[in-house]
């Protein structure tokens, strides 16, 4: 019998349920020493951390050498948005950055570069970057000038996932580096940073099922990155000072090493899951929209709107029938409000009101089908107020 008084938790990609993997080793790893100690305690805890960057790198491809961990994905955006970096060993001033209009804030806000030299790429109604905008941008960048593109392979509230092998093919032979945001994408779509022809990738620990406070900035090539931002006692050899979070690290480690195994199978088994989702939400709200259908999403992830009913609405409804979502991305406490991703989509052509907006259903392995009905349900009944009293005004 299904249990419709239980909560039900539908906002995996604000934050990932912790996996059980991730909790025994972040537990473990409470009482480790100072791992730059060099006593018996600090070459333990040293080994912890040194464990777990190979499992990270291990996950995208990287050498584990070229993995750094931060606070947190924001860390890992703040440090590589910036226009000093070596390149090929060398310090170069990046002169321009371009960043995609849906983009999280930390990307979307430009780092520490000139608020004149930053602009932010417009999407079309899918939510896909207008390539003949990235092309006028990359052709603005003269001889002698090294340009920045960061960018979120897949976009939080949407899913929608950017092609980058055209943004590479539309970037080649100008001097410009790649950032990318994976925040999303790690565990659900194919991450490698060398296939990839990324410079960096930015991870968050807890969007992956590890503990919150930890991520990391991964680097291609060492001799090509950002200067540290954070400086101190030359920990992560120089690049992020600070004593390492063992315990998150840990944790961190241990997610991706569970990803690294299950995340093909799992991506898999969710894009079944979304397709009946979207199918019962058809038939069950025939006016709704699913944002970015028309191109690729990640496989957990339906944003969806209804023309009338306001998307803190629907989240607050949902709310009080036990039911978790979003409606948008979750970067302040509390926050609720107009989503700057509809907001662009709207200027590309969607057919959806920024004043609505829309929710954001996300998910995980363990979601089962019967859960994914309940939500319908409930959103059904809210539609259907919502409706009846839009018709209710029109007919006063």
């Amino acid at each position: 019998m299904r249990d419709d008084t239980a909560r039900l938790y539908l906002d995996h990609n604000a934050s990932a349920p912790m996996l059980p993997q991730a909790r025994t080793a972040l537990a473990a790893a409470l009482d480790a020493a100072n791992p730059s100690s060099v006593h018996r305690e600090g070459r333990a805890a040293r080994a912890l951390v040194e464990s777990a960057r190979r499992s990270v790198a291990g996950l995208v491809g990287a050498a584990a050498e070229n993995v750094l961990f931060t606070s947190g994905a924001t860390e890992a955006a703040a440090t590589s948005l910036s226009p000093s970096w070596l390149i090929d060993g060398q310090p170069i001033a990046l002169t321009r950055l371009a960043v995609l209009d849906t983009d999280h804030a930390s990307i979307r806000e430009g780092g520490a570069f000139a608020p004149d030299s930053v602009t932010r790429l417009p999407v079309d109604a899918h939510g896909a970057v207008v390539l003949d905008a990235l092309s006028d941008w990359a052709s603005t960048i003269s001889s002698g000038e090294t340009g920045l593109l960061a960018l979120c392979l897949a976009n939080s509230e949407t899913g929608v996932v950017q092609d980058l092998e055209t943004i590479r093919a539309i970037l080649a032979g100008a001097s410009v580096r790649l950032v990318l945001d994976v925040v999303q994408a790690v565990g659900r779509l194919p991450v490698n940073v060398a296939d990839m022809g990324a410079d960096a990738l930015i991870l968050s620990g807890h969007k992956l099922g590890a503990a919150k406070g930890i991520g990391a900035l991964v680097l291609a090539d060492p001799r090509t990155r950002p200067f540290a931002m954070i400086r101190g006692g030359g920990q992560e050899k120089g690049r992020r000072g600070g004593t390492e979070a063992v315990p998150a690290i840990a944790s961190l480690g241990a997610a991706a090493d569970v990803l690294r195994t299950s995340g093909p199978d799992a991506a898999a088994f969710m894009k079944a899951r979304r397709a009946g989702l979207e199918r019962m939400l058809g038939e069950a709200v025939p006016g709704a929209v699913v944002l970015g259908s028309g191109t690729e999403r990640l496989a957990n992830t339906v944003a969806i709107a209804l023309p009338g009913l306001k998307a803190e609405t629907a989240q607050i409804g949902l709310d009080l029938a036990g039911i978790a979502v979003s409606a948008g991305s979750a970067c302040s406490s509390g926050k609720v409000g107009r989503s700057h991703v509809v907001e662009a989509m709207a200027r590309g052509g969607l057919a959806v009101s920024p004043d609505d907006g829309a929710i954001r259903v996300s998910f995980g392995p363990e979601t089962t089908e019967a859960e994914l009905e309940r939500l319908v349900s409930a959103y059904a009944r809210l539609a259907e107020r919502a409706l009846r009293a839009a018709a209710q005004e029109r007919a006063a």
